[in-house]
């Protein structure tokens, strides 16, 4: 009998834990799995990291997601501040040019601790159609397998351009069909789902065994369906304080895959302190027992 390849192992193996997962880990939204996306903060982290973790703690946060290109700033800061580091969004050149960069890199975010990493965004001008989406899921089935290899779980973050319709089909659908589901997961943004037209609710449903991490952040009501991200600032709201059904959201969540979940707001009107803490009361509101 042929011994199986290193791939075909690393599959099996990824497979086993992500079945035990979905029959004994299903995670609702609670306070110990309620993280903050350090993107939210970014232009006030690095001037006193320290100061800012200290305050998401205080608010009552107790994991986060960080972003690779500030772990040199805030680092040592994290690692004494108490707080989870869960995942971390890397620079998506790392994934597409692979090879020794993209190891190094997992070796890095490993040594901190985090257990996933996570392709954020595609540059538009990287984007393209479907042969494009085909090329992307691929480099996701390489760049988790290396993940897998090393201790560490791939996800990929969407945005709004990934459902842009393509011939009968969209990208998201691609990359959700041609990714290998032991290789490569998904971190739902409910809100580009949004603003894209599709509800977060019945994404969770139908891919729930897919997603593993979640980024909650509310809309503006009455913002028009897009496939990019030219949104005008005031479309971000706080947790609660916009036009998503967020209570159905976290309802879908708890039955689904989801293990961690991140509040992010990529623009605030004031201090993003202020508005992680209003997004954390509401949001407290609905954690489960």
């Amino acid at each position: 009998m042929p011994q199986p390849s290193r791939r075909t192992f690393i599959a099996r193996s990824a497979g086993f834990l992500s079945a035990s997962t979905l029959a004994f880990g299903r995670d609702a939204l609670r306070d110990s799995n309620l993280g903050v996306e350090l993107y939210t903060v970014r232009n006030i982290i690095t001037k006193n990291p320290a100061e800012v973790l200290r305050a998401i703690q205080q608010i009552g946060y107790k994991e986060v997601e960080a972003v690779y290109a500030s772990l040199a700033d805030i680092g040592a800061a994290l690692k004494n501040s108490g707080l989870k580091p869960v995942s971390v969004h890397l620079d998506t050149a790392l994934f597409m040019e692979g090879g020794s960069k993209l190891d190094d890199a997992y070796a890095k975010v490993k040594q901190f601790g985090f257990e996933y990493v996570v392709l954020p965004y595609i540059p538009p001008a990287q984007r393209g159609g479907i042969d494009t989406f085909k090329k992307l899921a691929d480099t996701l089935n390489k760049s988790g397998e290396k993940a897998n290899a090393a201790g560490l779980k791939l996800c990929y973050h969407n945005h709004a351009f990934e459902f842009e319709p393509l011939q009968g089909t969209t990208g998201f659908e691609i990359l959700m069909h041609d990714t290998h589901k032991n290789l490569a997961s998904l971190e739902l943004d409910i809100f580009w789902a949004s603003v894209a037209g599709h509800d977060p609710v019945a994404l969770l449903k139908k891919y729930g065994d897919r997603i593993a991490l979640l980024h909650i952040k509310d809309k503006k009501s009455g913002f028009p369906v897009q496939y990019n991200e030219k949104v005008p600032p005031d479309t971000f709201r706080e947790a609660g304080n916009g036009s998503i059904d967020t209570p159905a959201v976290l309802a879908a969540a708890k039955k689904s895959a989801v293990r961690h979940y991140f509040v992010e707001q990529d623009q605030t009107p004031g201090s993003p302190i202020d508005s992680l803490r209003q997004s954390y009361r509401w949001l407290s509101e609905h954690f489960s027992s």
